[in-house]
């Protein structure tokens, strides 16, 4: 299906120039090389199949502890309607189950086993490479616990394959701050503002990619996609998104066609 923007405005970026001066986040004034095509990609769900990779440890865990298959559907339920912390749904599942392991037990093995269940789609490798071809500069902007963040970075392939990284328990910022977005943009060697931001989430993606003055792309899946593009930018609460698509590989296409 062919992406369409949503109300955007032209996409144009501004004139490059060889060095600029720009302020870093501890206050400093530092030499920044300018970079006029910057791709920060989210890494769960976005760049990787975290869901898939969930699924498949919920059913590992019912395993393991003699759980049929419907708690392996509860187990999913919770995690992808959940509001808070992992901690937080650790702490649920030990009373759900009676457990006698600690919630930080069942939270560090969670964290050991992910990286070595999640992958990253052939076709989402593919477009970094491409993209790197063309000569973009790539970065990842992700919430969550360094060694697991990490580890699926590192585990998939990633990390060959893009300029730098944020996780957000590694730097301190959590998205939708726009200064995490900032700051994996200069470990690219590059400015946020005008650069893109892509990914699933509509408050930590879109509106905080926005906020950073990055321009951004809404992946998500069929039914929602088709939706918002009838719907315009009434469908969306609050920064609507230069394009929605269904794919990275079709997000990849727009970021190479500007």
């Amino acid at each position: 299906m062919v992406a369409k923007a949503m109300g955007a405005a032209e996409l144009t970026f501004p004139g490059a120039h060889s060095r600029h001066r720009k302020r870093t986040m501890v206050g400093r004034w530092d030499i920044v090389p300018a970079v006029r095509r910057l791709a920060l990609f989210d890494l769960d769900d976005t760049l990787v199949d975290r869901r898939g990779a969930f699924h498949t440890w919920a059913q590992e865990f019912a395993v393991t502890y003699g759980l049929d298959d419907r708690w392996v559907t509860w187990l999913d339920l919770v995690d992808a309607h959940r509001s808070g912390s992992m901690e937080q749904f650790f702490a649920a599942v030990r009373d759900q189950f009676a457990l006698a392991e600690s919630v930080e037990n069942l939270w560090r093995q969670y964290r050991r086993r992910m990286p070595e269940l999640t992958t990253c789609p052939a076709v989402n490798l593919a477009a970094l490479v491409e993209l790197r071809a063309a000569g973009w500069r790539i970065g990842i902007v992700t919430n969550g616990m360094a060694d697991n963040q990490l580890g699926k970075i590192r585990s998939t392939g990633l990390a060959t394959l893009v300029d730098g990284w944020c996780i957000s328990a590694d730097v301190g910022i959590r998205k939708p701050d726009p200064d995490i977005f900032r700051l994996a943009a200069q470990r690219c060697g590059a400015y946020a503002e005008g650069g893109w931001m892509v990914g699933d989430s509509l408050p930590l993606d879109v509106t905080g990619g926005h906020n950073a003055g990055l321009r951004t792309i809404w992946v998500t899946d069929p039914g929602l996609a088709s939706v918002a593009r009838e719907e315009g930018p009434e469908f969306f609460v609050e920064h609507v998104p230069e394009f929605v698509v269904e794919s990275l590989p079709e997000a990849a296409a727009i970021l190479l066609a500007q």
